[in-house]
């Protein structure tokens, strides 16, 4: 992923991809009008592939709420063809990570002190990379072993100047497509905003966790990671490191012997005790 570029910059490369897409489903419509014929969008397999490829690559490229786009994107088979849900889906997985010093930066900024006396091991390769931050495993002066989860430098500015974009592209829907009589465009993107917003506010996530952990404290099959708040702050929260298998990593859970149904079991124990007795369900941030 490239060094952050000017908010108007961000703004021309998204409506650039946007608009390059709807000319793309502009002309196939006119020419199969045109010959008589209705265009179908399903159906056009090797263009919609084209067109996936772009749209995850920019992403890839930019960072930024490109992803969270096409990561929501990727689950709505309800919405669009085989070939989006799959070059989308790379993107669960796909995110590049920022480079360590750059992390390293961040970390001592954040916790105002140098890397090497807030842990004993840091290790410069994330366990996992995201959109809005990745995760490294290090070890506190303590002895237990953490993870650290840091927000990608500039991002809060990259989220705002990508959500301007995205505003403008929602009420172009509005004004010249049929799709506000199927859904709220104005409202779902609110809620996207809020969503995203909340994302960037470790503190939160972390009283959320605790609060979790509170609520199921005499579970023994459910257990959340502690929260070190002295080796956390604005953009770095550092939690207990819990080592695990997808749950979407089924040939994984088989191997250990972990019984499927009674994953799906204790889940949707879960949930609904968050729902229905708790009344907080905790969905990441």
């Amino acid at each position: 992923m490239t060094a952050v570029p000017h908010r108007r910059t961000r703004n021309y490369r998204i409506l650039r991809l946007f608009f390059g897409l709807v000319l793309s489903f502009t002309l196939q419509y006119l020419r199969a009008r045109l010959s008589g014929r209705s265009y179908d969008f399903f159906a056009d397999s090797s263009r919609n592939r084209r067109r996936a490829i772009k749209i995850r690559t920019t992403a890839l490229d930019m960072g930024g709420v490109l992803i969270k786009v096409g990561q929501f994107l990727s689950s709505r088979v309800d919405l669009l063809p085989t070939e989006y849900i799959e070059e989308l889906a790379l993107l669960q997985d796909e995110v590049p990570a920022v480079p360590f010093e750059r992390i390293r930066a961040k970390v001592e900024h954040d916790l105002q002190a140098p890397l090497a006396s807030l842990f004993t091991t840091f290790d410069p390769t994330p366990v996992a990379a995201a959109s809005l931050g990745q995760v490294h495993r290090a070890t506190l002066p303590t002895g237990e072993t953490v993870a650290v989860k840091v927000q990608r430098p500039n991002i809060g500015s990259v989220v705002e100047a990508d959500l301007d974009a995205l505003r403008y592209i929602v009420g172009w829907l509005n004004r010249h497509t049929p799709l506000p009589r199927k859904a709220d465009l104005p409202l779902i993107l609110r809620e996207f905003e809020d969503t995203l917003r909340l994302e960037l506010n470790y503190h939160r996530e972390g009283h959320h966790a605790e609060r979790l952990s509170v609520a199921f404290k005499d579970d023994p099959r459910l257990v959340v990671p502690r929260v070190y708040w002295s080796h956390s702050g604005g953009d770095v929260l550092t939690l207990q490191f819990m080592a695990g298998t997808k749950i979407t990593d089924l040939a994984g859970l088989e191997r250990q012997g972990i019984s499927r149904s009674l994953v799906a079991e204790t889940l949707m124990r879960a949930y609904l005790k968050q729902v229905l007795v708790d009344g907080f369900f905790h969905a990441d941030p």
